[in-house]
């Protein structure tokens, strides 16, 4: 796969990552409540970060923890920190996991994930590359599927590039 015109990704490319402290706000939602639910979450989330004087140090994400496509789905809305903090409830403290990911950028709307995470998944099948999941009643559970929007402060979602990381075993 390459950026054209023909496709929105770019080809995968395997990347170690080490751990990293996150807060997350953690989700159990449907797939048609994923794009109106979701997305609000990272402002409330950025306004609890502010309250203690803390920023994010890097770009807000969704991590993919359950996925059932029938039925409800357990998502983490959240940002990475700079140092571990503490949660109350709400806000939960965690960490991204290290280890080896597969990753790639889309580059368009968000719309348009689902159909770039299918082409992702195929090249990564075409390709040998086992993931790090297990199975969860009907769905998976994956111990790090994340979607990192590195745009998502652009009043044009048709030009925002999204991070596909999916751990690899």
């Amino acid at each position: 796969m390459s950026t054209t015109a023909a496709t929105t990704i770019t080809t995968p490319r395997l990347e170690t990552r080490p751990a990293r402290p996150c807060v997350v706000i953690r989700n159990r939602v449907t797939m048609a409540q994923l794009p109106t639910d979701l997305p609000p979450l990272h402002g409330e989330l950025a306004r609890w970060l502010g309250a203690r004087g803390l920023a994010p140090s890097g770009p807000p994400f969704f991590r993919y923890a359950v996925i059932d496509m029938d039925d409800l789905m357990t998502i983490d809305v959240g940002f990475p920190v700079a140092k571990a903090v503490e949660g109350d409830g709400r806000v939960l403290a965690d960490t991204i996991a290290a280890g080896s990911y597969l990753v790639a950028i889309y580059h368009g709307h968000p719309q348009g994930l689902m159909r770039a995470t299918g082409e992702f998944l195929d090249w990564a099948g075409a390709h040998g590359i086992v993931w790090d999941k297990q199975p969860e009643g009907r769905g998976e559970a994956w111990r790090s599927r994340i979607e990192w929007y590195l745009d998502d402060n652009r009043p044009d979602m048709n030009t925002w590039d999204t991070e596909l990381a999916f751990l690899t075993r």
